[in-house]
């Protein structure tokens, strides 16, 4: 009696709403585990991978997909060839056993063709320390990097003066070898970069004295470094061609420079707002009156208004950070008000502060005043006992 074949999407592990790609992500996942160049003599793993690539020919196919869900397994029955009697012809594979076999020897097709043509150079990455003046307004920093350049005895080929590199006889120039592996599916065809010449297809038998075969001397600059006004801790600015040399004719990579902003005594940013704390005399904020608030533009005069409370937060408009794509507009300046206490008073000024507050609520006797008027409100003669009760609400 035949073996009951088991549901597809079970076998993949997959829900029966699953898309195209959950579907391949599922089996390329099983296909690696089982594949039976991974499990050589394993008749159990050979033929969990007979089902798996089983149900992928079909549930990656829309129409069988269509006619196993409405019919099962029957719908295939009779198939023509294939492995254990299914038709795998109309089933693609390629793209998946790229990624497989690249895993398994060595490197994928595509990504090995990609050695052999131009590449950039890789970037380099450095920092600068500014205040936090200069990265509201902008400036310029000098920075010192060590780089590739071309080295002049060879002229950059990397062969000694007088010898040229030759043509690699391995690839015969191509940069890529091609080598093809048996696999359960057949013959696979594999390409890669040339293992003598690392792509390039040339071969130095006689190496530069000065530069070593690399084509380049390392050699220190000095660059100077724009930073645009606006900028952020931690924000980079891009200085573009100045990087590592690129590889096959490739252009050069960058140079990034990370600016890290230094802390302001007064000043906080948060995107393009700058915050920070005024203190306010008492006489001040009950009147009214002129005060004087630091701003990264310089001192600004600020009119609080009478009655002002602590904590109180002003706005000045367009006293803020200047934006990166429009230096002209800027961000607001937020300004915390804190009233101040004297804690030192001479007796003058603590007798005129007694006359102003006796003046304004006389609060320096309201809790004694308090006091008496509930006393005198909840105490009353006791005729038998002659005693005075006192109640408190």
């Amino acid at each position: 009696m035949a073996e009951q074949k088991r549901d597809y999407y079970e076998v993949l592990g997959v829900d029966k709403n699953a898309d195209e790609a959950a579907i391949k992500k599922a089996y390329r996942a099983l296909a690696k585990k089982y594949h039976p160049d991974m499990n050589p003599g394993d008749a159990e793993a050979e033929k969990k991978f007979k089902e798996a690539s089983e149900a992928y020919a079909v549930l990656s196919d829309p129409e069988k997909k269509r006619q196993y869900d409405q019919f099962g397994h029957a719908a295939f029955d009779g198939g023509a060839g294939g492995m254990g009697g299914f038709d795998f012809s109309g089933a693609d594979f390629s793209d998946i056993f790229g990624d497989i076999f690249g895993d398994f020897f060595g490197g994928r097709t595509r990504s090995s063709a990609r050695n052999n043509g131009p590449m950039k150079g890789a970037n380099i990455r450095t920092s600068v320390r500014i205040t936090f003046e200069e990265a509201v307004f902008g400036c310029e920093k000098e920075i010192d990097l060590t780089v590739k350049e071309t080295c002049k005895t060879c002229n950059g080929s990397g062969a000694k003066p007088g010898t040229n590199p030759e043509t690699c006889t391995k690839c015969g120039g191509k940069g890529q070898v091609v080598f093809t592996q048996q696999s359960f599916f057949g013959t696979v065809r594999n390409v890669q970069a040339c293992p003598d010449c690392q792509g390039t297809g040339k071969v130095i038998k006689e190496k530069c004295p000065d530069c070593r075969g690399t084509g380049y001397i390392p050699m220190k600059k000095r660059y100077a470094v724009d930073i645009p006004a606006g900028i952020d801790n931690g924000q980079s600015k891009r200085m573009p061609g100045l990087g590592e040399p690129g590889t096959n004719g490739g252009p050069r990579g960058d140079v990034l420079v990370e600016v890290i902003v230094g802390r302001h005594p007064i000043f906080q940013r948060q995107d393009y707002n700058i915050f920070s704390t005024v203190p306010v005399s008492f006489a001040v904020a009950a009147l009214g009156g002129e005060i004087m608030i630091d701003t990264v533009d310089g001192k600004v005069i600020y009119d609080v208004k009478a009655g002002t409370q602590t904590d109180t937060k002003v706005r000045l408009r367009g006293k803020g950070v200047p934006t990166l794509r429009n230096k002209e507009v800027r961000g607001d300046h937020y300004v915390t008000l804190v009233i101040q206490t004297p804690d030192k008073l001479s007796s003058e000024a603590k007798e005129l502060l007694r006359q102003f507050d006796a003046a304004s609520g006389d609060s320096l006797n309201a809790v004694k005043k308090n006091t008496e008027a509930k006393d005198n409100g909840s105490t009353k003669d006791n005729k038998d006992s002659g005693k005075k009760k006192k109640f408190w609400k």
